[in-house]
């Protein structure tokens, strides 16, 4: 459902997705997890632990590829559980990170934005990669006119700067950007730095309510639904 929050006074033309998880499925990881661990629930813990040390490298004032954090956060991980991890294991996740499915959500909402005239972008933490890329082999890349990674900043989302890289790459201003996002570190550090925001409630995400934390200008659980609110504050 739509958040109590006021809509911005400026709607947004351009709406800037998030890619991991809120556009391709991580679950599809989770054979992986199963596998070397016993159990996917780990799949959530790497993912945490991943998220929080390309945080700490930003608040640091450092810098290495989302993908090779992947990498050393899956060691991490495995030597926490005491868990022997082998390079096919490597190898797997490499692979499995690199072809992840959309959610079923996904197509049919980016349908609509798109038909409803938003320009539509993307802004990942992972490196740019060769083609075919993650969204090329999910089949979405038609929908983007660019897809953005914080690699050229040099810093990880929430930084302010990965958000202005797209306002200053488009040549627009920040209030003229929505972040879509299942992560609310995400949509926080997007409003932070000037946009709006619109939070999807996939599993293992919720909204945090605490003191001064932005309530993200739109809420709903499933892709097609928030592209419907977004849609409908445009038309109001």
């Amino acid at each position: 459902m739509a958040s109590d929050h006021s809509p911005s006074i400026h709607a947004p033309s351009i709406i800037v997705f998030d890619v991991n998880e809120t556009l391709l499925d991580i679950n599809t990881l989770a054979p992986l997890f199963t596998r070397v661990f016993g159990t996917q629930t780990v799949l959530r813990e790497w993912f945490a632990q991943m998220v929080l040390y390309s945080q700490t490298m930003t608040l640091s004032g450092l810098y290495t590829p989302f993908g090779e954090l992947g990498v050393g956060a899956l060691r991490m991980t495995a030597d926490i559980h005491q868990t022997t991890l082998t390079e096919d294991d490597i190898a797997e996740l490499k692979e499995r990170m690199s072809s992840m499915p959309a959610h079923p959500d996904v197509i049919p909402a980016l349908t609509r934005l798109r038909e409803a005239g938003f320009r539509l972008v993307t802004l990942t933490n992972s490196a740019s990669s060769p083609s075919p890329t993650p969204l090329e082999k999910a089949g979405l890349s038609e929908f983007f006119e660019q897809s953005f990674s914080v690699e050229t900043v040099g810093k990880f989302k929430p930084a302010a700067d990965t958000y202005q890289l797209v306002a200053k790459a488009l040549s627009v201003d920040m209030s003229d950007l929505c972040l879509v996002a299942c992560h609310l570190w995400d949509t926080i550090g997007a409003q932070a730095a000037g946009c709006s925001a619109a939070f999807l409630t996939r599993p293992h995400n919720a909204i945090l309510s605490a003191a001064n934390v932005p309530v993200p200008d739109f809420t709903a659980a499933t892709l097609t639904a928030l592209a419907d609110e977004i849609i409908a504050q445009k038309q109001s």
